[in-house]
């Protein structure tokens, strides 16, 4: 019985409570690591807040970078937007509010930007819109997504958030 009493009071040795320090640190940290990636982000925006200035000033750069060329300085996009050409695409359109961009979701402006109108729209679609995906980040996309619609008057970017509201429900 002196054994099992003896036992009972005995502490684990002192490298087995390092081992369960440590353990238990592992665990905290990968509890952490989880928690940063799947509930506080990249630290990459996931929406084009369009009253975000930060955002709109860094998605106004890319837009310079990436998107101006075709789309126009002042997002006027090219002449005869809405006119196939003789090969049968579309010339780049305007994203200013002479557009169809705000007809759109933020989602399908997202992956027409990402993957290219052809990747989302189908092969049928002619249109000179390549995919960015291996350019821009999906951080810079909704910056660039951003600072387009900073540029539209409100009652345009309210039209836009009620239509984003009704096909998310």
């Amino acid at each position: 019985m002196s054994t099992s009493n003896s036992a009972k009071g005995r502490r684990p040795p002192p490298n087995t409570r390092i081992l369960i320090a440590v353990a238990a640190l592992v665990v905290v940290a990968i509890v952490l690591a989880a928690l940063w990636l799947f509930v506080w982000g990249s630290g990459e925006p996931m929406r084009a807040d369009a009253t975000d200035a930060q955002l709109v000033r860094r998605g106004e750069v890319q837009y310079k970078l990436h998107c101006a060329s075709c789309h126009g300085a002042n997002l006027e996009g090219q002449p005869n937007w809405r006119e196939r050409d003789e090969n049968g695409f579309l010339p780049a359109p305007p994203h200013d509010v002479t557009g169809h961009t705000w007809h759109h979701t933020d989602a399908l402006l997202f992956d027409v930007t990402k993957y290219g109108s052809t990747a989302v729209v189908g092969s049928d679609y002619k249109s000179n819109m390549p995919g960015f995906e291996d350019k821009m980040s999906d951080g810079e996309i909704w910056a660039v997504l951003a600072f387009i619609k900073s540029t539209w008057p409100a009652d345009i970017q309210e039209i836009q958030s009620e239509l984003e509201d009704t096909r998310q429900r």
